[in-house]
């Protein structure tokens, strides 16, 4: 394929100046046959198959890097969901498995590894229980390990009396990762309709319809889209607008497919999806809120947002569609509160709450994520914050997650800092009125009348 000099100068524009980048390159890994025998021997087979097999992740995806002169950000593991590989064990303590994950990690040197992960939509099997009970201590000794729990799905409603549980696993997650503001919960996400080609943390882990081996591909570019929009104008109408974001999504997805091909082609693994999703980071000119706000929008949050993302996600959707082969995952935008300098903006000034966040969570790629709220906040009140978002993408028929952390010892009006892509979260006010009546009533909010499709 040739390029025209107008298209090489374009691409290098949107490498050094607006952001663009391959955000992750994903391998997934199937861990069932590490399955039987002690939580022991579990681990040492995991540890042992991850090393052997992603264990030139990182030196491929650099070769890959400097050679196309494209930047790839994070380079992860996805595994099979832990409480199917570890069910036949004993112990009630799954901790060394994510011990065994983090060395691994370690030695592979990637950023992250997804998949200490249960799916208990319809119900928890004894496994799925002993891996959330878990999660508070594995997510405090690891530093990669990242954590996932499919609470609810169309065909299957919502599991209220797992929701509880998991409100209270995540405050507990919380309480042991005080010192560094409640940073355990940074790694951990719950699901409705989790998907099963993620590459993106912490939700990712490779669903049991994948192959043994599989490199998935995450690109991101709100830098690039912004300026597409910032050179169109105020006065071009929203068909023409929403044409631009499809175009701009186009060309972004067509160099993650070029690039993901390439990593699993020199790693002799088959290539997934490239999942399309503008994913900020605090970086000055990579915010989906100031995309938001150069489509019309004097803040994010004020009437109009969740119209401008709903055009902004559908958009980006075909925009990757028509540009690869598969486009999977969660394609289209995230809207994390703490990673994206435009959303911090938009709470600190009072023009983004809880409730219009849900609301955007309705027509976005994901949900609820990366939010901060106080850290005295009931475990009921925070299992009905859940169930709410859970609702949503139940009824729709779409993903929906939130990933909330409920900072110890911080209030409404204060602030934590993390630092790097997480950084800095506003504590966000909750509403005082209890549901803790709703949430203690347990059971299973029925699956939808759409769920019957068959």
């Amino acid at each position: 394929m040739s390029l025209a000099h107008t298209e090489i100068l374009e691409t290098l524009r949107m490498l050094q100046v607006e952001n663009l980048d391959i955000r992750t390159t994903t391998l997934g890994v199937n861990l069932l046959d590490c399955a039987g025998g002690s939580v022991h021997d579990v681990a040492g087979r995991i540890h042992e198959k991850l090393v052997r097999v992603a264990g030139k992740l990182v030196a491929t995806a650099r070769g890959v890097e400097a050679e196309f002169g494209i930047p790839i950000v994070n380079k992860r593991i996805a595994v099979t969901p832990i409480a199917l590989v570890a069910a036949a064990c004993p112990e009630e303590d799954y901790t060394p498995i994510a011990l065994a994950m983090d060395r691994a990690a370690d030695d592979c040197g990637i950023d992250f590894i997804g998949g200490f992960t249960a799916l208990v939509q319809k119900g928890a099997t004894r496994s799925d229980t002993r891996l959330m009970r878990s999660m508070p201590a594995a997510l405090a000794a690891t530093r990669h390990v990242c954590a996932s729990v499919n609470l609810a799905s169309t065909r299957a409603g919502i599991n209220m009396d797992a929701t509880l549980f998991m409100a209270r696993i995540i405050k507990e997650t919380a309480a042991l990762t005080a010192e560094q503001g409640g940073i355990g919960c940074a790694k951990l996400v719950v699901f409705c309709n989790m998907v099963e080609d993620n590459p993106f943390v912490a939700g990712a882990n490779l669903g049991v319809g994948e192959g043994d081996l599989v490199l998935h591909c995450g690109v991101s570019g709100p830098g690039v889209v912004r300026h597409a929009i910032a050179m169109l104008g105020p006065t071009a109408d929203l068909g023409t607008l929403a044409e631009v974001i499809k175009r701009t999504a186009f060309k972004i997805t067509r160099m993650g497919e070029l690039v993901g091909q390439e990593v699993a082609a020199r790693l002799g693994v088959p290539f997934g999806i490239v999942d399309l999703s503008l994913a900020p980071t605090p970086a000055l000119g990579d915010s989906v809120a100031d995309v938001l706000e150069l489509m019309g929008l004097e803040r994010t949050g004020t009437h109009g947002t969740t119209m401008a993302l709903a055009l902004l996600t559908d958009a980006v959707k075909k925009g990757g569609a028509m540009a690869a082969r598969n486009v999977g995952g969660l394609s289209g935008a995230f809207i994390p509160v703490s990673e994206d300098a435009g959303m911090v903006e938009a709470v600190l000034c009072g023009a983004l709450s809880l409730d219009k966040l849900e609301a955007m969570t309705s027509v976005c790629s994901v949900g609820m994520d990366m939010v901060a709220v106080p850290g005295d906040i009931p475990a009921e009140t925070l299992a009905c914050l859940i169930g709410d978002e859970m609702a949503i993408g139940m009824v729709n028929n779409k993903t929906t997650a939130v990933r909330i952390i409920p900072v110890p010892g911080k209030h409404e009006g204060e602030s934590v800092e993390y630092g790097g892509l997480l950084g800095t979260a506003p504590i966000m006010p909750v509403h005082k009125w209890s549901s803790s009546v709703l949430a203690r009533r347990g059971g299973q909010v029925p699956a939808p009348i759409q769920s019957l499709r068959n």
